[in-house]
């Protein structure tokens, strides 16, 4: 549970009370805009102290009050090391590497893409994901740096293997804005969370000092338009969704349907859900 204050949570029980199993293990998370001096206020809930962490883990994913880094090493950890124990299917000669790929893409990445909508992305965890990536692909295609091949000969043969396809950062910051537009046309709790418009008084002036970026930030950086002009757009899903494909590099394929098409990378559970 992320609170500020004991008077926000309290106005929220009524409501929690209805989620019973949210809400058996409650915790503070520290909210570093309001603990400015490091020093944390006790809050106390029908009795009940709860506890200040940095770092809690819910529904699979990690929570943290320095953002999305440490769920993002934790899932390129976890691709790792599920990548590793197929290490028998990448080192079988008699399989092809396309169909390698693809079982990398089914099995291996989807880990890595769990709740990678709610991630906020920087450019030092964009080059983790890209890095990431190409480790997984040069271990598929056994190549190793001792062989002196750049990143871009590897999406060569990568894409000599299985045609045309969309990088796995593509893939996120696909989701992401399909998600945003998708939160941006609801009305329900994660419009509320998401887009900070919990009831109740609120400061709007930020800290000087070197801001931390915020869930909503990467959206006017990946589509080129103010933050307003894109929540404007996304209320209207046709636009939204061609604004979404334009921002994509996948190329794209046709056939599926009179009218449609999809991500030729079509290997990743939950790529074709609506915008």
């Amino acid at each position: 549970m992320h609170v500020t204050c004991s008077v926000k949570y309290e106005n929220w029980c009524p409501e929690l009370a209805q989620h019973p199993q949210n809400t058996h293990q409650a915790s503070a998370i520290v909210d570093p805009y309001n603990n400015t001096n490091g020093i944390s206020t006790d809050i106390s809930v029908n009795g009940k102290k709860l506890d200040w962490v940095n770092i809690f883990k819910y529904l699979g994913a990690i929570i943290a009050d320095e953002g999305s880094k440490p769920e993002i090493l934790d899932r390129i950890a976890q691709t790792t090391a599920a990548l590793t124990k197929l290490r028998t299917i990448w080192n079988d000669r008699k399989i092809a590497p396309s169909s390698k790929i693809r079982l990398m893409c089914s099995l291996v990445m989807s880990i890595f893409l769990y709740a990678c909508e709610s991630w906020t992305l920087t450019a030092d965890t964009e080059r983790r994901i890209q890095a990431m990536e190409m480790r997984c692909f040069r271990k598929l295609l056994g190549i190793t740096y001792r062989d002196h091949i750049s990143n871009e000969e590897v999406r060569n043969r990568t894409w000599q293997a299985i045609g045309p396809h969309e990088d796995l950062l593509t893939t996120v910051k696909r989701r992401k804005r399909k998600w945003y537009g998708h939160i941006t046309r609801s009305t329900g709790h994660a419009k509320t969370i998401l887009l900070g418009t919990v009831q109740g008084r609120r400061r709007r002036r930020r800290r000087r000092s070197r801001q931390k970026k915020r869930w909503e930030d990467n959206i006017p950086e990946w589509t080129g338009m103010m933050l307003g002009a894109a929540m404007r757009k996304a209320e209207r899903r046709e636009e939204w969704r061609k604004q979404v494909a334009r921002s994509s590099v996948a190329p794209q394929r046709y056939g599926i349907g009179e009218g449609e098409c999809e991500n030729e990378f079509a290997l990743h559970p939950g790529t074709h859900e609506s915008p």
